[in-house]
């Protein structure tokens, strides 16, 4: 133990130092270099200076969002070290997969919690789905690394990311922007910042975004008709819609969003201001682009338009097309047991749909000097319709229709204050979030020797509870203690559906009316110090611990699956050094930390724990379980750096290195005897080992011309896997992208027009895979092709 973290340390400091050293030499000959950027933050509910605050967090303006061409939420992971932010695949509908420090999640199933807390505006959003935010009319975006277990609560056991919008301040300002690109693509944006009386100003921001998809879906038998090498006239797949002229179906992938969002602000500079939020999102879009990587499954209970059809490497259509249809044919199942057993045909509408909105208020009320009252108070609502034709083919092997509505109100309480003139800084609070779901599905596994087709309509409660308090203890100018503590308590209950297509119970899946519930309560903690080294260098050490919310098995194949699973927990040890150097031209941040991770949530594709008693098999039935897999410990590093060699000239660069190990597996899981599953020198999903990101501007001075801003991004992802046990067919090769930027703006400031161009190189790359074990074929999500745009930009 000592010499892995001895190793730890020393690699830790080696690249810190060779970081600092290297910039040191490129910043001593610059003259005349402008002052790194001063940020305000609150990841500690007061506001305070980035370079102030013992986390790692990596604090993004709204400005350098729009500098970097960043308009959504996950391309914001490719310049943040240690965190992976993917839009997930038409499996799982319009939803976000999201893992800070190899913790996280990628299932937004209700019955499981998130590892990453999101907030808008300190309003949490407890639901994955949904999340792909559109970065519209922000202050900054702060992704706070490692649990934040004592402040942000439950299901923030990886860390945190907190988008805050820009107030209204009244002052009559606003823009308009419009952009054209690649693919139709039609973008436009706008807000505006008024006065409704003195201490009563209003913000309204809109966006709307379309953009036509890059992954085309071709028909099958109209590519390869009837009697061709690839479609045998015997046996052989139709066309799915006659006389198609160039065989295309549609194209996937695409962009249709439209979001508003309005703010009022009630601030007459007494002790009281009053903020009020609503926002609107509508998406209808078509499925994520996917393609099929592997497929080699003859079951005879797989249709097509003729019985019987293999699903095999025909059906790889390419690079960016696949041959999905969305028709699942209809016929009497013929297996042994239940001779008969009708199967109802489905065609689905190949699109992927969400509406949500919410309405929030904030109150803070200055009680008295150094003491403050926080008040807010949320509701949240949002419904989804996507279907998914999960085998990418013109046969009846996998589908899915899914409809998802959601509520969720929420409470929070904090009061802020101070003692003994500064010595003492307190917060204390309690939450409050009550959230239903109604999870309503129409599932097709047309492979397997039994009638695999079902509805659910599942309703899922869940609430909880929390009481916190952080205290910062100011005992010399320099030294900071630093003490957390929260207590959570959590329920959730979760009621199965399980019917034919006619309504009637389902006869192979006999837990129609079964109710699982999950009760837990939890402490968390918070110990550390800081220490100002000097007015420019500050270093951080802490412990702190998280957790991620129980609940309950959602894909239960008999009533002894389901069955609660347990919180999984995290412990970490983390050390820091912030500094602004060279007379404030460059900023260095450094973070290294050991976490002990504990209870890891996994999907088990055996279940022996879970059996029928009444059996001799020790794995009775099909197996798809949400349990408790094992422990595991994850080791890392972050770097940050900010350069600012000469008026006008930004470098910008982050790095990440992540290790983790099992140890301990439960054998239900995987271990030596269980192949299927994960095994000790696997990692966890979607954590790449090694993570940078480096970008360069710089503004020219063209006199009354206004100036000229060049930018150049790149950023690289390791190898990761999209799966617990790590298999071939979920493995994303390494990658590396480039965006570039090209902005003008005039003399005074107000007019801009900008030209980008993302994926530079052209780099074909995946960001996600899904190997569907024991159905024979496997998909991967391609991310977009180089693609370019122009926008054109007024301020007033």
């Amino acid at each position: 133990m000592m010499t892995t973290r001895g190793s730890f340390t020393r690699l830790s400091c080696a690249l810190g130092g060779s970081l600092l050293a290297l910039a040191v030499g490129t910043a001593a000959h610059a003259q005349d270099a402008s002052q790194s950027d001063e940020i305000v933050v609150t990841a500690q509910f007061r506001a305070q200076n980035l370079q102030d605050t013992p986390i790692a967090i990596t604090a993004v303006t709204g400005a350098m969002l729009e500098a970097r061409s960043q308009t959504d939420l996950t391309a914001v992971a490719n310049q943040a070290p240690s965190v992976t932010l993917k839009a997930q695949s038409s499996t799982f509908g319009p939803a976000l997969g999201a893992n800070i420090r190899g913790v996280g999640q990628f299932d937004p199933s209700p019955a499981v919690e998130p590892g990453v807390g999101i907030y808008v505006d300190d309003v949490y959003y407890a639901s994955l789905t949904g999340s792909v935010l559109d970065l519209l009319d922000l202050d900054r975006v702060e992704i706070l690394r490692g649990p934040q277990g004592t402040l942000a609560g439950r299901n923030s056991i990886g860390g945190a990311i907190k988008l805050y919008s820009k107030r209204p301040q009244g002052d009559g300002s606003g823009f308009l922007q419009a952009t054209y690109g690649s693919r139709n693509r039609i973008e436009l944006r706008g807000s505006a910042d008024f006065a409704l009386a003195s201490s009563l100003f209003m913000r309204i921001a809109g966006v709307s975004k379309n953009q036509d998809g890059y992954v085309t879906r071709l028909d099958f038998g109209c590519v390869n008709p009837p009697g061709s090498a690839n479609n045998p006239a015997v046996g052989g797949v139709e066309p799915t819609i006659a006389n198609l002229g160039n065989c295309e179906l549609g194209k996937d992938g695409s962009v249709d969003t439209q979001a508003l969002r309005a703010q009022l602000r009630f601030d007459n500079g007494g002790p009281v201001e009053i903020n009020i939020a609503a926002d609107y999102t509508k998406e209808n879009r078509t499925p994520p682009g996917e393609i099929l990587t592997y497929a080699n499954n003859a079951s005879p209970w797989i249709r097509g338009n003729s019985p019987a059809v293999p699903l095999d490497s025909r059906f790889l259509c390419g690079r960016y097309c696949n041959y999905a249809s969305y028709y699942m044919p209809g016929g009497p199942w013929t297996g042994p047991a239940a001779t008969g057993f009708p199967i109802a045909e489905s065609k689905y509408d190949p699109v992927s749909q969400f509406e949500g909105w919410g309405v929030s208020g904030q109150v803070e009320w200055e009680i008295a000097d150094k003491l403050q009252l926080t008040s807010i108070s949320a509701y949240r609502a949002f419904n989804t319709h996507f279907f998914s034709d999960t085998d990418l083919t013109p046969l009846a092997a996998n589908g899915t229709r899914g409809d998802s509505d959601f509520w969720s109100f929420s409470q929070e309480l904090r009061l802020n204050g101070e003692l003994g003139d500064g010595l003492v800084e307190y917060t204390l609070g309690g939450y409050y979030i009550d959230q239903r779901t109604m999870s309503t599905l129409l599932v097709e596994i047309r492979y397997v020797p039994w009638p695999g087709q079902f509805q659910q309509n599942d309703p899922v409660n869940a609430n909880s509870k929390a009481a916190f308090g952080q205290i910062l203890v100011h005992p010399t100018e320099a030294l900071t203690l630093i003490g957390g503590l929260r207590y959570t308590k959590e329920h959730k209950d979760y009621q199965f559906y399980r019917r034919t297509v006619s309504g009637a119970p389902h006869p192979f899946l006999p837990f129609d009316g079964e109710v699982g519930n999950y009760d837990g309560n939890r402490v968390d903690y918070r110990l550390g110090l800081q220490y100002q080294l000097s007015d420019d260098i500050m270093a951080y050490g802490q412990v702190s611990t998280g957790f991620k919310g129980g609940g309950i098995n959602p894909r239960p194949f008999t009533a002894f699956q389901v069955v609660p699973f347990d919180p999984e927990t995290l412990t970490s040890y983390e050390l820091g050094l912030k500094t602004d150097l060279l007379d404030r031209r460059l900023r260095l941040n450094v973070a290294a930390f050991i976490s002990d991770y504990d209870n890891i949530q996994l999907t088990l594709l055996s279940c022996p724990q879970y059996s029928d008693p009444s059996t001799t098999d020790d794995d009775f039935g099909p197996c798809a379980a949400n349990a408790n897999a094992g422990d595991g410990r994850i080791k890392g590093f972050e770097v940050e750096a900010t350069l600012r060699p000469t008026t006008g000239l930004v470098i910008d660069g982050a790095l990440s290195y992540l290790d983790f190990h099992y140890k301990r597996i439960n054998p239900a899981a995987g271990g030596p005897g269980n192949p299927n599953g994960p095994q000790l020198n696997n990692t966890m999903p979607y954590t790449p080992k090694w993570k940078w990101s480096v970008g360069i501007q710089y503004e020219m001075d063209l006199g009354s011309a206004g100036s000229l801003t060049p930018r150049f991004d790149a950023s690289y992802q390791d190898v990761t896997f999209s799966n617990p046990g790590n298999t071939l067919l979920e493995r994303i090769p390494a990658y590396t992208l480039a965006n570039a930027r090209l902005t003008w703006r005039n003399g005074a400031g107000d007019l801009e027009v900008a030209g980008e161009v993302t994926n530079l190189f052209g780099k074909y790359y995946y960001i996600t895979a899904y190997d569907s074990a024991g159905a024979g074929f496997a998909t991967a999500q391609p991310g977009s092709p180089r693609q370019w745009a122009l926008s054109v930009k007024k301020r007033f």
